[in-house]
Order: C-alpha cells, then sequence, then structure tokens
C-alpha cells in the first residue's frame, strides 16, 4: 500500500506511546535534539468539554395501535445516517438525507458521558405514534433494538441529539407544518475516552472542530440557565470568564515585565560598579540618596566603579584596565548563566519566541513552548542576556513571556484551557499586552497582534486584547521600573515642527533602512543555516560565549556601544539642551539667555567625533546582531534594530542640521531657517530612521507608526513616520519577499500558511492530492474491519487520519477518522469492554451488525467526524489554499462524483505553493 502523508510524521503506537518523527527530533527546539536536554511536560488533562446540541423529535398525525403498523410506512435507517451504497438499506429511500434515532437510555449515541453498558435509570422513552419502537442503548458493546425514523439532525461528528428530562417535543404533521417548537438540552459531561478531542505534539489544529464544540458547549450551557439558580451562575461565569482571564494576563505581565526591567537595569550596572550601602541599588538609584547636585557621567559619591574599589582612582591606565576586565567577565558570567539555564531547564526559551507564536497562533501545537518552565527560565534569561552586553532586546521575549502566561493561565477556565481554538484568542491578547509591557504602548501592543502575530482575531479578541494591554500598562506604570512620570521607554519632547520639504530625507532614511533590513535579514539567515546544519549546532553554549566576549571587547572601548542600547537609543531621540554634556551636543552656542529659544549653530569637534563614534557602533552593532539572533539565548530583536536606525537617523538629521545652518535663504527651508532658529531637529531623524529599519526588518507598517509614536509622545510625527515605514516596507519588498519572522518560519520548517501571501498557479486539487492517481489510498470501512485490520493498518502507515469508506469496493466517503483518536479508543476498549479480542469487527455506523457467533464488535461512531470539509478533484488550488487560510483546516478530501479519491494536508499545500516557487518542498518538516 503506498502512503500518503496524510498529517505530518507523527506516530502513535496502540499502547499510546508516543513518538515524534525525526524531522520533529532533529529540529533545533527539539527537545531530543543533541543540543538540548529533553524537557518533559505533562499530556493535556481531560478533553474539552462536551458539547451541546439541539435536539428535536417526531410525533405522526396518525395514531395506531401499539404494535402495529399505520398507514404510514415506517422506515429503519442507519442512526448515523450515512450513504450505504450496497443492497438492503433497510429500505432507506434516501440514502444522500441524514436521518437519526435516539438513545432509549438517555446516553448519547457517541458515548459521550454514557456508561458502557446499556442502562441508563434515568433516561426518558421515547415514543412514536406510528408504533416504532424505542432504539436501544448506542454505548460501546451495548445492543440495538429496531429503530424507527426520526427527524434528521445536522451535527458535524457522530453525535447525536438526545433527549433530556425537561425537553419538550417538536410536533411536525404530515403536512410539515410545526406546531410548536423547543430544543432539548445536552449532557456536559467529558467524553468517556480520556485524551479523544486534544492533539499531539507538532500537529495543527482543526479551527472548525473545535469551533464546533464549543459552539455546542455554549448552546447547552444557555439552555441550562432556565433550570437553577446554580445553572444560572454558571451561565455568567461562563459569559465573563474570557474577561477575567485576560484581566489576569495583564495583572500577571505587567508584574513580571517589572521585575524584568528592574533586575536588568541591576545587573547591567553591576558591569561598571556597585552601591556598597545597598548593592541591589542600580546607579541611578544609588545616587537618589546623594546631596551632590551634579554628577561626572552618571556617577555619585555613593557608587563606586570597580577601579575605584581596587585601586581608589576612576582615572588612569590601571583604572582603566581593571574597568575592562571587570566588564568582560561580568559579561561572560551573565551569558554563561543564560545559555545553561536554558540548554539543562527549558531549551524552547532561546530566541526570540515570536516566529513560534505566530505559528502557534496559526493553529500548531508546539508542546512545552508555553510552559511554566520556559517562562521562568525566559523571564530569568532575558534579564542575563540583556545584563551581558549583547547585541540584543528583552521587548520581542516580552510577547513570549505574555504568551505563556496566557496559556498558564487559560487552564484555570477549562472553556479555554480545554479547547486549542479558543485557547488562542487569550494568546492573541498576551501577546497584545508582551507588547504593551515591552514599549508602554497598549494602542500599539493590540495594533501588534492584530497585524503581525494573530491568525485569527474575531472582533471580541480585539476588545479583549485592547483591555489585556491596558491593565499590563496600568500595573507596569504603578511599579514604575524607569523611575519617572512617564510609563513609555523614550519620552521626547520635539517643540519644533517638520518642513514640508524634509520628506524627502525622510523617505531616504526609509530607502536606506530597508536596504539595511534587508542585508541584516540575508546575512543572519545565511549564519542561522550555517549553525543548523554545521557542527557549531552541538556547542550551543560555547558559540554564545565566544560572541559575548568579542562584544565585550568590542564594545568597551566605544562609548556609545558600552552604554546600554536603550540609553544609547534615547541619547540619539533627545535634543540638544543645556544640560546635555554629551560630545554629539558639543556645538558652538552661546547660552546666555535660558528662556531664549535655541539658535542653530556650527557642529564642535566633539560632534564630528561623535558622528565617527556613531559610524563605528553602527557596524559593530549590525554585525554583532547578524551572530547574535537567533543563538540559544533569549533574545529579543526589536532595540537592535531601532538603535541601527536611530544611529542613522542621527547622523542624517546632522547633516541636514549643518545644511541648513550654512544655507539657510536656499528654497528647499522656505525661509523656515533664516530666523537663527534651531530649525532641524536631529531626533526626529533618529527617531524616523529608527522606525525605518524596523519596519524594514519585521515588515510591520501600521503597528509600527502607532508603537513609535507612543514609545516618544511624538504625535505630529504621524506623517513623517508614515512615510519612512512604507519607503521601507516598499524597498524589503522589492529585495527579498519575507520579514525576518517569517524567514525564520520557514527556516525551521514550521507549517504556517500566510494570510497575506496570494496563490497565482492555475492548479487543481487532483494535481496536489495524496496518493496519485493510480495508487492506493489508505481507509478504513465503515463496519468489516477487525480490531486486528485497523491495527496492522496503524503499524503499516504514518497518516494522521483515514477517511471512512461505505466499502473497499464502493469507496464513498462516510467520515473521517484521526489516528490519536483511533487509538486511544482502541486502547480504551481493550482495558474496560469484555470480550472485545483481535477478531471483533470494528463499525463506525449505529445499525446493529448481522448476529454472528464471533466476539462482540466495537462501535466507535463516537470518534467519527462525519461532516468533514470535502472538495471535488477539479477545484483550483487557488480556491482550496483559501480554505485552508480562512476555515484552519487541518485537511481536506478530494472525491469525485462521490467517490474518495485522496486526501490534501496542510503539508502537502505547504510543499505544493514552496514547489511552484521553486524552492525546496522538503523544507516543511512539520503538519
Amino acid at each position: 500500500m503506498e502512503k500518503f502523508p496524510l498529517k505530518g510524521t507523527g506516530n502513535i503506537s496502540s499502547s499510546n506511546n508516543l513518538s515524534i518523527s525525526s524531522a520533529a527530533t532533529n529540529h533545533p527546539l527539539s527537545g531530543d535534539h543533541p543540543s538540548y536536554q529533553s524537557v518533559g511536560s505533562k499530556p493535556g488533562k481531560g478533553s474539552p468539554a462536551s458539547s451541546a446540541e439541539r435536539h428535536i423529535t417526531t410525533t405522526t398525525s396518525l395514531t395506531t395501535a401499539p404494535g402495529t403498523v399505520g398507514a404510514v410506512p415506517v422506515y429503519e435507517a442507519d442512526e448515523d445516517g450515512m450513504i450505504d451504497i450496497t443492497p438492503g438499506n433497510g429500505g432507506l429511500t434516501n440514502p444522500n438525507y441524514s436521518y437519526s434515532s435516539y438513545s432509549a437510555n438517555g446516553g448519547r449515541q457517541d458515548g459521550v458521558g454514557a456508561p458502557s453498558s446499556a442502562a441508563n435509570s434515568s433516561a426518558p422513552s421515547i415514543t412514536t405514534t406510528a408504533g416504532a419502537s424505542s432504539n436501544g442503548g448506542a454505548s460501546i458493546g451495548g445492543g440495538e433494538g429496531p429503530g424507527g425514523m426520526s427527524s434528521p439532525t445536522h451535527t458535524r461528528f457522530g453525535r447525536d441529539f438526545h433527549h433530556s428530562d425537561h425537553e419538550d417535543t417538536l410536533t411536525v404533521s404530515f403536512s410539515g407544518k410545526m406546531e410548536g417548537i423547543s430544543f432539548a438540552g445536552m449532557t456536559d459531561t467529558s467524553d468517556d475516552i480520556p485524551g479523544i478531542g486534544q492533539y499531539e505534539d507538532f500537529h495543527t489544529i482543526d479551527w472548525q472542530r473545535d469551533i464546533a464544540r464549543d459552539r455546542m458547549r455554549h448552546r447547552y450551557i444557555v439552555k441550562k440557565r432556565q433550570d437553577s439558580f446554580w445553572d444560572l451562575l454558571k451561565g455568567a461565569h461562563d459569559a465573563w470568564s474570557g474577561w477575567v482571564c485576560v484581566l489576569l494576563v495583564g495583572l500577571f505581565t505587567g508584574c513580571v515585565a517589572g521585575v524584568i526591567d528592574i533586575g536588568a537595569s541591576w545587573m547591567t550596572d553591576l558591569k561598571f560598579g556597585i552601591c556598597p550601602q545597598a548593592f541591589w541599588l542600580n546607579r541611578e538609584q544609588c545616587c537618589w540618596s546623594s546631596n551632590e547636585t551634579s554628577f561626572d557621567s552618571g556617577n555619585c559619591s555613593q557608587w563606586y566603579a570597580w577601579s575605584e574599589i581596587f585601586t581608589s582612582s576612576r582615572e588612569g591606565f590601571g583604572a582603566y584596565v581593571i574597568s575592562y576586565f571587570f566588564y568582560i567577565m561580568w559579561a561572560m558570567l551573565f551569558a554563561l548563566l543564560a545559555a545553561s539555564l536554558v540548554r539543562m531547564f527549558a531549551p524552547y526559551a532561546c530566541g526570540s519566541g515570536i516566529p513560534e507564536i505566530k505559528t502557534i497562533l496559526s493553529g500548531f501545537i508546539i508542546r512545552s513552548y508555553l510552559g511554566k518552565w520556559t517562562l521562568i527560565i525566559k523571564s530569568v534569561g532575558i534579564m542575563l542576556s540583556v545584563s551581558a552586553g549583547l547585541s540584543l532586546g528583552k521587548e520581542g521575549p516580552m510577547v513570549h513571556i505574555a504568551s505563556c502566561i496566557g496559556n498558564i493561565l487559560s487552564y484555570l477556565f477549562p472553556k479555554y484551557g480545554r479547547n486549542e481554538a479558543k485557547k488562542r484568542e487569550i494568546l492573541s491578547a498576551a501577546a497584545a499586552a508582551g507588547v504593551s509591557v515591552a514599549f508602554g504602548a497598549p494602542i500599539g501592543g493590540v495594533l501588534f497582534s492584530l497585524e503581525e502575530v494573530s491568525y485569527y482575531f474575531p472582533l471580541k479578541t480585539l476588545w479583549r486584547s485592547f483591555f489585556c494591554a491596558l491593565i499590563a500598562a496600568f500595573i507596569l506604570r504603578s511599579i514604575n521600573p524607569f523611575g519617572n512620570e512617564h510609563s513609555v521607554l523614550f519620552y521626547v519632547e520635539y517643540n519644533k515642527p517638520w518642513i514640508f520639504f524634509e520628506l524627502v530625507p525622510f523617505i531616504g532614511l526609509g530607502i536606506i533602512g530597508g536596504i539595511i533590513a534587508t542585508l541584516f535579514i540575508k546575512a543572519n539567515l545565511w549564519w542561522c543555516r550555517f549553525r543548523k546544519y554545521s557542527k557549531l549546532g552541538q556547542y550551543p553554549v560555547t558559540e554564545v560565549l565566544i560572541v559575548t566576549f568579542i562584544t565585550a571587547v568590542i564594545a568597551y572601548p566605544n562609548p556609545y556601544t558600552r552604554m546600554n542600547t536603550s540609553e544609547l537609543i534615547y541619547l540619539l531621540f533627545s535634543q540638544c539642551g543645556i544640560s546635555n554634556q554629551d560630545p554629539l551636543c558639543d556645538y558652538n552656542r552661546n547660552f546666555t539667555d535660558v528662556n531664549s529659544a535655541i539658535e542653530i549653530a556650527a557642529a564642535g569637534p566633539g560632534v564630528y567625533k561623535a558622528v565617527w563614534l556613531l559610524i563605528l557602533a553602527l557596524a559593530m552593532k549590525l554585525i554583532m546582531t547578524i551572530f547574535t539572533f537567533g543563538m540559544k539565548v533569549p533574545c529579543g530583536l526589536f532595540i537592535p534594530s531601532l538603535a541601527l536606525g536611530a544611529i542613522t537617523g542621527r547622523i542624517v538629521g546632522i547633516a541636514m542640521e549643518q545644511l541648513a545652518y550654512n544655507y539657510p535663504k536656499i528654497w528647499i527651508f522656505s525661509g523656515e531657517c533664516s530666523t537663527g532658529d534651531d530649525c532641524i531637529t536631529p531626533g526626529l531623524y533618529a527617531m524616523v530612521g529608527a522606525a525605518a529599519v524596523l519596519g524594514g526588518v519585521t515588515r510591520m507598517t501600521v503597528s509600527l507608526v502607532v508603537i513609535m509614536f507612543e514609545l516618544t509622545g511624538g504625535v505630529r510625527y504621524i506623517v513623517p513616520l508614515m512615510a519612512a515605514a512604507m519607503a521601507s516596507k516598499w524597498v524589503g519588498d522589492a529585495l527579498g519577499r519575507q520579514g525576518i519572522y517569517d524567514a525564520h518560519i520557514a527556516l525551521n520548517g514550521y507549517p504556517f500558511l500566510d494570510s497575506k501571501d496570494e496563490f497565482q498557479h492555475t492548479t487543481l486539487a487532483a494535481d496536489v492530492m495524496q496518493p496519485k492517481r493510480n495508487e492506493t489510498l489508505a481507509v478504513i470501512t465503515q463496519d468489516s474491519m477487525t480490531v486486528d485490520d485497523i491495527e496492522t493498518l496503524l503499524k503499516e502507515t504514518e497518516h494522521n487520519g483515514y477517511p471512512v469508506v461505505v466499502s473497499k469496493e464502493n469507496q464513498y466517503l462516510v467520515g473521517f477518522v484521526l489516528r490519536r483518536d483511533l487509538n486511544l479508543a482502541l486502547a480504551n476498549a481493550r482495558r474496560i469492554i469484555d470480550g472485545i479480542t483481535g477478531q471483533s469487527l470494528v463499525i463506525f455506523t449505529s445499525a446493529q451488525p448481522v448476529q454472528n457467533l464471533g466476539p462482540s464488535p466495537l462501535k466507535l461512531k463516537k470518534i467519527l467526524d462525519m461532516a468533514p470539509i470535502t472538495v471535488t478533484d477539479q477545484t483550483p488550488m487557488e480556491t482550496v489554499v483559501d480554505m485552508f487560510r480562512k476555515l484552519g483546516l487541518r485537511q481536506t478530501l478530494v472525491t469525485h462524483n462521490g467517490r474518495l479519491l485522496g486526501v490534501i494536508t496542510k503539508k502537502d499545500v505547504l510543499r505544493h505553493v514552496k514547489q511552484m516557487d521553486n524552492e525546496d518542498p522538503n523544507t516543511v518538516l512539520f503538519n
């Protein structure tokens, strides 16, 4: 039998031992990768709460004597309403229309919540006035009596509606007129097979299935609210649980962000010195208690540099060497701790996390990526990594940390914890909170989650994300880790409007930003690919130490690379005033009147020296960021990108300022610079340049502009920011299609189908489906395969699901069953049901099989998806790709005139897209 890759390469044995394919095992994020010690994770507890459906009963308008058949014929039908092409279909007149009967034992026919025996004392009896007898129980191994035809049920799964004690009936006359209507409730119990409805590691979720389960659960809760005050409370709890969950996510995210900011600030200053009176204070806090009015480059008498402790001097060659040594030593120590913690306890804590968060929010399962160990190690590791002076930031990892918090807290609410599709609504809100606390930009965080991260973003998720980001920003502001009155990272206050002509250099900065970003992305991808496929990947801690050592050695001599990157960006954004003593502000100005406007002046020697140092800092930061991003430590990309752009922008701004000083009368300045005031603001150019590079690296537009003006408080400069962001995106898209996050998703082989891309090829579903024409299709028949046959099929194939057909000869589609559910059902049946042997028939219908002398049959209709998404073989692939993107499909079945031909999985679609784009289709590892 030819294999076709229905769902990746995961394999589950009948004993329920799980193993991941070699592709997953060798992945750099896998716990089994030789670079890491595997971190165990517990499987998801339970399965999503069973869902409620409406139930309709019918009574005929004719009354006959009990046990006799009246004038209206009563037909026997399969309860599942499956299409049976074979003769002797019980007199079913229209096999293309689904009918179902009802369980006399009151249990759901899918077995959800039903005991293994057929007895259920609380069940109501269902009678029809046409004299049909009620059905027997439909539990595993239970027998059934002959069934009367009932109204059709509309459900995706092999789960029919059932009656409860308090249901009313819907009376339908033969003329079709409805005389009264009411809906039945459902039992809100879990599946009797543990684990049904959950997913394996490195598998894609079925959005439609999970959303349908939640809708049924919600219907049941709404119906039950009228029964008692307790049910009313439960309904209210279900309604507000989403808001409570995002409230908790915002609270915890704000607290964690405050701790990270304070810890990173303290450890960064520890490289330069210590506060002997209170070692837990950073340099700024240590100097708060000082009575001095001015400090030399931020130092005060309470703060001791390391050279001062050992040589009692801050100046001189010896003091410089000691400070240099301690700077390198602390950097190496912090980097070693960060890399070791990641390797030993949480391999998934490395990197930015945003590529994986995007993939997870698109419906992919990566177990432990959002677990408690990852949260703890990422929080500690990002403080250590930033303090080590590496060219990275903590803002990207804050999105990962917030998503971990959202994932952990979602398990407090089964509505979200047990339903993977619903959980992603909480994760989208958490991602917004992550950006909110990273930059102090709550609105930008919501837009970032909408534009860059989230795959499914309904309106209610927008509101909850807004609320979550608001709470997180409020908590961080209350903690006040920056020690000022602003909650934003780089608050600036420019008092000069920009000149219309300045749009030209702003757009020029956008073009330069797009070029720098493209160079960075291509070089970083080359290095990450080299690391992945060479021996270097086997020594992650050594690589971190080498990069840290080189960074520290190069960074210390240059004051602009020695300082914290956030401080550098703030310095570049700032205006030159009276109190600013940095060489960047060494202009030939004479500050005689404090109240007068700052005049435009010639640049002094300090400015030219600073520009050369900034050019060196630009080259050093660009090169070191290429080698740093992707290492096995937590590392973000926002701050390094902002720094690269801010340096470029400040240099361009100084050049424009000197042009205006030397030629104030030329037409391009429109007379704005002829008054002698400082008409050009170099800090504004730094801000625009920062937005340009960050936009080119990430390909953000709307959210980037909002983040930038929230970040700086410069609302009046939205137009320059928009112009630079669009120019940067256009240049980046022209030179390379993908942003850094999408490029890393492709590098890691994640099954991410970008909703922003377009499929422009003219292929058909028949060209993509597996298996190809004239090859054997692995299927399960609805009532003719034994337990041994099923287990043999599971051993011989690695597909993650199997179509169920009428028979081998008549391959008309009945439904679809997942490999995991099949394994769990077989293991559960062997454990709790007597009489199940290898020769027991496996039945996917509700009809009673012909009695024989063999062992009891095993009925598994409950795990059958009776409404799988199907397309014909002539469906254009453009339509199929749109279905996968917009419906979040896991797979779709391909038919021709009703007959099953093959299957298309998300992995098949991704490989086909890569093949059409002349790329290697084998880079798609998972499914």
